[in-house]
C-alpha cells in the first residue's frame, strides 16, 4: 500500500539543522518558525529565519517534525510522537491532541479516494475547533 511517502536523497547535517534537531529534543510544544528563529538566538546560535525555515520545512518533509498549518496558514511544528496521526487543534489558545491511528478515519480516506478513481493515496488531517477550556 502506497502511503504518500517518496524515497528522499539524503540531506546535509548543518551545524544549523543539528542546533534545531536539539532545540526539539528539549521542547514538547508546537512552534512557529520565529519562535524556533528566537529561541536559537537566546540560545546563542547564530543564523538567518529564512535557513530556520528551510531547516522546519526539510525536517517536516523528512518525517522528523510534525506539521500543523493553521486556518491562517501559519505552520507550526513538534518532534514527532508517533507514526501516522491526526491532530485537534484549538483556535483560540492552539492546543493540540494528537488522534491516533483511527480506522474509521482510515477507511473513510480510502473510500472516498476510491468514489473519484484514486489509488495509492495518502492523507494528513487536522480538525479545528475551540478546545474546552476556551468553551468556558
Amino acid at each position: 500500500m502506497y502511503t504518500g511517502e517518496t524515497a528522499r536523497p539524503a540531506r546535509r547535517v548543518t551545524k544549523q539543522r543539528t542546533a534545531i534537531n536539539d532545540l526539539f529534543d528539549d521542547e514538547e510544544a508546537f512552534l512557529t518558525a520565529q519562535q524556533v528563529h528566537d529561541e536559537l538566538r537566546e540560545r546563542g546560535i547564530k543564523v538567518g529565519l529564512a535557513t530556520v525555515y528551510r531547516n522546519l520545512q526539510a525536517m517536516g518533509e523528512d518525517g522528523e517534525l510534525d506539521v500543523i498549518r493553521a486556518e491562517d496558514g501559519e505552520m507550526t511544528f513538534r518532534r514527532c510522537s508517533a507514526s501516522h496521526h491526526h491532530h485537534l487543534v484549538c483556535r483560540q489558545c492552539g492546543k493540540v491532541v494528537e488522534i491516533g491511528q483511527d480506522e474509521t478515519i482510515q477507511q473513510w480516506a480510502s473510500d472516498v479516494a476510491a468514489r473519484y478513481g484514486f489509488s495509492e493515496t495518502g492523507h494528513e488531517l487536522e480538525l479545528f475547533g475551540v478546545c474546552a477550556n476556551c468553551s468556558a
